[in-house]
């Protein structure tokens, strides 16, 4: 008989298969509407197909990171029990379709991405935004910090690599809020990647900037995919710092129902994304991440990242699916 070597107090090692198996469902079930035009409906798609597949697993899960409720699209909202009640109790984040615009208009780097950790693991965030910056493995804690001003954290990132800042590259989404941002990095010499959606894909994309190009994520996106993208790096590696934006009343009420006191406080990935975490993430539109899927005559394929903090183990799995009644909705 072979020994468990799970670590104590981990997360059973079967669920890394079955959460790429969820991922996968949610890609293919938005991958159908891929390049329609039509967000609310591959967003809806997406949404039903990762419910459906939570509630097949045997955990007692609960969604505290959901999605939709800032732009009032389909969501699993957060609070919602998932899962068949037995099992580990576990939180889940979520984001069924990230790059849902990318998706609707057959772009780049759309995703379905889930994070799942042990019960009270992960940051319970309203869907608000949140200040990020993060940049990949292999620097001195504290290179970059979010209250830096651009120019210095370019500068430091760019000496800690030992090359010219012209040599660095920065993600930033393509948003008017982020036009001194943009102005301010430019002036460095530095280049920038403009992303139009999808910033769990921009953070995860500075783990490997010999393959994607970019060395430092900066600027403002929602919470939800801060807390996936800071689950991301505790398993492969990286720093990353995010700090909740709640200008009203009405955000700070939401946040103190959740927990959250401190309104200005910085928060590091490894706060984001406590204890043993497993990441899976899904390509519906190809990317520098993965591919998207594809429709053959007889079978689906998909590729799919899986991550595990505990073990740093990184898995890249294309699948191939001939049993077209997984993706039936049921």
């Amino acid at each position: 008989m072979l020994e468990d070597r799970t670590p104590k107090g981990a997360l059973d090692r079967v669920l890394t298969v079955e959460v790429m198996r969820v991922t996968e469902r949610a890609a293919v079930s938005a991958a159908r509407l891929r390049g329609r035009g039509d967000e609310r409906a591959a967003d809806q798609a997406a949404v039903d197909a990762m419910r459906r597949e939570l509630n097949r697993l045997n955990i007692e899960g609960i969604v505290v990171i959901g999605e939709g409720e800032r732009d009032e699209a389909p969501m699993l909202y957060i609070g919602e029990a998932v899962g068949t009640g037995a099992g580990q109790r576990v939180d889940i984040a979520l984001d069924p379709l990230e790059g849902t615009t990318l998706c609707a208009k057959d772009m780049p780097n759309s995703l379905a991405t889930l994070a799942l950790a042990k019960g009270g693991s992960l940051l319970n965030a309203p869907d608000v935004y949140m200040e990020k910056i993060a940049i990949g493995p292999g620097y001195p804690p504290g290179i970059v910090d979010l209250d830096m001003p651009a120019a210095e954290a370019i500068r430091k990132l760019a000496a800690a690599k030992g090359v010219p800042m012209e040599e660095i590259t920065a993600c930033i989404l393509d948003r008017p809020r982020h036009a001194e941002l943009i102005q301010a990095v430019r002036e460095t010499g530095a280049a920038i990647r403009l992303i139009g959606d999808g910033d769990v894909a921009g953070v995860i994309h500075t783990t490997d900037p010999i393959e994607t190009g970019i060395d430092i994520y900066m600027g403002t996106g929602g919470a939800p995919e801060g807390v996936l993208a800071a689950a991301a790096l505790r398993c492969i590696g990286g720093q990353m710092q995010g700090r909740l934006i709640l200008k009203t009343e009405e955000h700070k009420a939401r946040a103190e129902r959740m927990g959250i006191s401190d309104y200005d406080k910085v928060y590091t990935h490894e706060e984001m994304a406590r204890g043993d975490v497993y990441f899976s993430a899904t390509g519906v539109t190809d990317g520098n991440l993965l591919k998207g899927v594809r429709f053959y005559p007889g079978y689906i394929t998909t590729e799919t990242i899986v991550m595990r903090s505990s073990t740093g183990t990184v898995r890249t799995i294309r699948a191939r699916h001939t049993d077209f009644s997984k993706f039936i909705l049921d």
